[in-house]
C-alpha cells in the first residue's frame, strides 16, 4: 500500500484545507473533475494516478482488520466555506484522535460532499462526511460517514446554524459539537488505499468507509446544496486492481 509521508502529506493537507482558492478547479464550468489534471502540473495525479478516490465499493475481501477506535473530545472551533465545501477546523493540539493499526492519528479537519463521493454497490448517499487525520509520520487517513435523507441530525444542525453562506467566509463555532454523534455507534468499515478527492489528488491515503449510515433531513440537505450552489462530488475512479477489505 502506497502512502503519503512527511512533507508530502503535510503539503497535501495544507492544499486540501486551504480557504484560498487561487487555482481554478471546480465541480462545474471549465474546471470540472475530468480536467483537473490539465489545470496545473501539481494536479497531474488527478489524471495519471492509479489509486484515485472516490471508488465504488462492490466486491470486497474478508480480512482480519484492526478495529477503529475513536477518541473525539474537543470538537471543531471554526467553520469555513472555501468555495468547494463546508469545512470544520480543529484547534491546535487537539485531543480529537483515532487509533488505527496501533497508531494514533490526529484529526486535522472535516468536511462534506453532497451527494456522496464513494458509492456502495453503485448507490450514492445524500451526503458524505470526511474526517481527515494524520499520524506522526505525516500519513493520511480519512474516515468517511454516509448520510441518508431521513430524520434530522441534531449534531449537524449545530454546524448548519453557523454555516457561512458565502465562499471565503469563516465563522467561529460557539456551540460545542460532539463529534461522536456524527459517527454511527457500530464502527465496522470497508478499507482501501486511495487519494485525496480534490486537487492535487495525492495518493497514499488510507480510506475507512463506515458501513452504517446516519440521517439528515431534507431541509438540512437543501441548505447545504443551496450554500454550495452545485453538487461537490468527484466521480468514482477506476480500481486498477485494488482490493477493498472488511
Amino acid at each position: 500500500m502506497t502512502r503519503l509521508t512527511g512533507k508530502v502529506a503535510l503539503l497535501a493537507l495544507s492544499i486540501m484545507s486551504t480557504s484560498v482558492y487561487a487555482s481554478h478547479w471546480s465541480y462545474d464550468g471549465e474546471g470540472t473533475p475530468e480536467h483537473w489534471g490539465e489545470l496545473d502540473e501539481a494536479y497531474k495525479a488527478c489524471q495519471t494516478g492509479m489509486y484515485q478516490s472516490p471508488i465504488n465499493i462492490d466486491s470486497t475481501y474478508q480480512a482480519h482488520i484492526s478495529p477503529l477506535k475513536t477518541h473525539y473530545a474537543d470538537g471543531p472551533v471554526a467553520l469555513t466555506n472555501n468555495g468547494h465545501t463546508i469545512q470544520a477546523g480543529e484547534k491546535e493540539n487537539t485531543r480529537d484522535t483515532i487509533t488505527l493499526d496501533g497508531q494514533t492519528w490526529t484529526l486535522q479537519q472535516f468536511h462534506f460532499h453532497a451527494p456522496s463521493e464513494n458509492t456502495i454497490h453503485g448507490k450514492h448517499y445524500a451526503l458524505e462526511l470526511h474526517l481527515v487525520h494524520k499520524n506522526a509520520a505525516g500519513e493520511v487517513a480519512v474516515v468517511a460517514v454516509m448520510f441518508n435523507q431521513g430524520a434530522a441530525s441534531d449534531e449537524l444542525e449545530k454546524l448548519w446554524r453557523t454555516m457561512p453562506e458565502k465562499a471565503g467566509e469563516t465563522a467561529t463555532l460557539t456551540t460545542h459539537l460532539n463529534l461522536n454523534n456524527l459517527l454511527p455507534k457500530e464502527k465496522t468499515y470497508w478499507r482501501f488505499s486511495g487519494s485525496l478527492t480534490t486537487p492535487p489528488c495525492s495518493e497514499g491515503v488510507t480510506w475507512i468507509v463506515l458501513k452504517h449510515p446516519l440521517t439528515l433531513s431534507e431541509a438540512q440537505l437543501k441548505k447545504f446544496a443551496h450554500t454550495m450552489h452545485h453538487p461537490n462530488n468527484r466521480p468514482v475512479q477506476a480500481m486498477h486492481g485494488r482490493v477493498v477489505v472488511e
